[in-house]
């Protein structure tokens, strides 16, 4: 797809498969608009940070989840401000009962997740599965209307779960990151897509083995744009 002229390459490197998953998940399957409520789990990584600004581009009320004290801190100072960030890395934090208080008891409209927990805790031991909420607690928090997007490709629901989402009127979309290329008439769609999001300076080449060192040993969580 060519690139738009106004969009220079740094950025289009930037957001081209995270951006596009946050423009797809927010825009295509979920529509949001001024005023709605959405809820970006583990937002400091490099798809939840893009999804944040989207969002609050579009004028909603952004809730996020840290998973660390380092991941609060650099959501905290993520331009533009106004994200409510919910710190979860402790365990003592009920999402459910967080979000619902920060809607009034509503409910938030929509969810993006990074992943969520399909069995209780003493079957998942991994501290990384710790963090992620369960499905109940979603279908909790979610409001009526509400929309629920997934990325978890194995999501079991059970009929409770269904019965619960059926009462509210609710949606389960599934984020599929290679959906737009197995369609040739969508691809035309990434040329709105390319949009301005906040980036870290590009990194010149002869760095690029130390950032991918430190992504391989788990240090760093960001995407870096390498400038030739």
């Amino acid at each position: 797809v060519q690139k738009p002229e106004k969009v220079c390459w740094v950025a289009a490197a930037g957001t081209v498969r995270d951006g596009l998953r946050a423009y797809t998940a927010l825009h295509y399957l979920s529509q949001v608009s001024p005023g709605r409520a959405v809820l970006v789990l583990d937002g400091a990584s490099p798809f939840g940070t893009i999804a944040i600004q989207l969002a609050q581009h579009r004028g909603a009320k952004v809730i996020s989840t840290a998973h660390s004290l380092e991941d609060k801190q650099y959501l905290e100072r993520l331009r533009p401000t106004g994200a409510r960030v919910i710190d979860v890395s402790h365990g003592k934090i009920d999402l459910a009962e967080s979000c619902l208080e920060e809607t009034g008891g509503l409910g938030v409209d929509i969810v993006l997740d990074a992943g969520v927990r399909l069995y209780s805790a003493e079957d998942e031991a991994t501290s990384k599965c710790q963090l992620l909420p369960h499905k109940h607690d979603i279908i909790t928090l979610l409001g009526v209307g509400g929309h629920w997007i997934t990325m978890e490709k194995n999501l079991q629901l059970d009929p409770p779960d269904s019965h619960a989402l059926f009462l509210k009127g609710a949606t389960v979309s599934f984020l599929n990151d290679e959906i737009w290329n197995l369609s040739n008439v969508q691809q035309g769609k990434y040329l709105d897509i390319l949009w301005w999001p906040q980036l870290d300076e590009p990194i010149p080449l002869y760095e690029a083995k130390v950032s991918m060192e430190m992504v391989q040993k788990n240090q760093a969580r960001k995407r870096q744009v390498i400038q030739f």
